[in-house]
């Protein structure tokens, strides 16, 4: 999907030296400086080259950046040394080891400061002509490696392990990302919905988690963990958000992350806080348990600096991470590349927001490859947590129209 791109906002000789984005100053020059009506119109501008991120507070779509940078630590020093007008952008992978897509660029569009809600109301799935060939997941393998992990966790070798899944989907033609874009904003208007140029592939997505943002001198994590899927029946599905709060491995579970959240803060941050007990959070398809870690970052840390202490948290990895990083290697049948990892920006004032790179696939040409993860821990069952990733896979299988809304 390729639409015309907004309009200037006004010309150079209107003097706006900062544009805002998400509420938080965004540097930008005039000539750069982009005014849209909405999300809808910024959608409309973007290009498979493009960068697009969209959250509660406002979305971002970079262009092409000036500059791909080869390491965190590159792109962190050339950040340092930028003009105003910058802006790093792009993903990093699940393993550090393995490079990330980052950029510098500077033009940045803008959209006014209204709501996903005002703008979409209803899901619109990518166009009903394009045909799906793809075959539901066995749940035979990933429930083997379940067991494993549950077999570990019971010999004492772990705490947590989040095992993740793939499946492959080809359609009849080249897949519009555009498209995909579209239909996940539309549906979840609460999420982190993104799209970042790989290469040879584009990562796309609604994430429900903040991995971290910073805004006015601010910190703030939203970890996620401990899920549950939704279901098409209101009153099951509020017994269901109910259960799910008061589950004591869901509670364990979370407990978990948002300790290692406020461990990995704690160096870099002035002051902290957490919440005494998580609340339900939900998307189209999950109940999740969820809190908000709030902090005041040291003088010079940025919102860069916050998520790579950060990454991976136990959401997506486990507990204690390198034995939980070992039986994913171990066990898991599918590379995860980008999925599980980050994806974000932040400017040259530090501000920024990064997000954790789920419910997402990695679209090449025809071709698109979904991933699920769920978190095995005591009490952890190989029927529950199938069916765990199963209501999570449904994310990308509504909104590239591969499966409808009612099954």
């Amino acid at each position: 999907m390729v639409g015309p791109a907004c309009a200037p906002d006004r010309p150079p000789s209107a003097a706006l030296s900062r544009s805002h984005l998400n509420g938080a100053a965004l540097p930008a020059t005039d000539q750069n400086r982009v005014s849209c009506e909405g999300p809808t119109d910024l959608l409309e501008s973007y290009r498979p080259t493009s960068f697009f991120l969209s959250s509660p507070r406002g979305p971002l779509l970079a262009d092409a950046p000036l500059h791909r940078l080869a390491s965190v630590d590159t792109a962190s020093a050339a950040l340092s040394r930028a003009s105003e007008n910058n802006v790093l952008f792009g993903a990093l992978p699940f393993d550090g080891s393995q490079p990330p897509q980052l950029g510098l660029g500077a033009v940045v569009r803008l959209p006014a400061p209204l709501t996903v809600h005002q703008e979409i109301a209803a899901p619109v799935p990518i166009g009903a002509d394009t045909s799906w060939a793809w075959e539901e997941p066995d749940d035979t393998l990933y429930k083997e490696a379940v067991r494993a992990v549950i077999k570990r966790i019971g010999q004492g070798e772990v705490d947590k392990v989040v095992l993740a899944r793939a499946i492959d989907l080809t359609a009849d033609r080249d897949i519009e990302v555009g498209d995909i874009l579209r239909a996940l904003v539309t549906a979840e208007p609460d999420a982190y919905s993104f799209a970042v140029d790989l290469g040879d592939r584009t990562l796309v997505g609604a994430s429900p988690e903040l991995l971290v943002s910073v805004h006015n001198g601010r910190a703030t994590a939203n970890p996620l963990a401990g899920s549950a899927p939704r279901h098409p029946d209101p009153v099951l599905d509020r017994i269901q958000a109910t259960q799910l709060l008061e589950s004591a491995k869901d509670q364990r579970e979370h407990q978990v992350v948002v300790d290692a959240v406020a461990d990995a803060l704690a160096p870099l941050c002035r002051e902290l806080e957490t919440p005494a007990r998580p609340a339900l959070s939900r998307t189209r398809t999950m109940w999740h348990l969820s809190s908000r870690v709030t902090a005041v970052p040291r003088e010079g840390v940025t919102a860069l600096d916050l998520a790579r202490a950060l990454h991976p948290t136990p959401a997506v990895c486990g507990q204690p991470t390198g034995a939980a990083r070992q039986a994913i290697r171990e066990l898991e049948a599918s590379p995860r590349g980008f999925y599980s990892g980050m994806v974000g920006w932040t400017d040259t004032r530090g501000d920024g927001e990064w997000v954790v790179s789920i419910r997402c696939g990695e679209v090449r040409g025809k071709s698109l490859r979904l991933f699920a993860g769920a978190g095995i821990v005591a009490g952890s069952t190989p029927e529950g947590e199938a069916a765990e990733t199963r209501a999570k896979l449904r994310t990308m299988l509504l909104a590239c129209g591969a499966i409808e809304a009612t099954s």
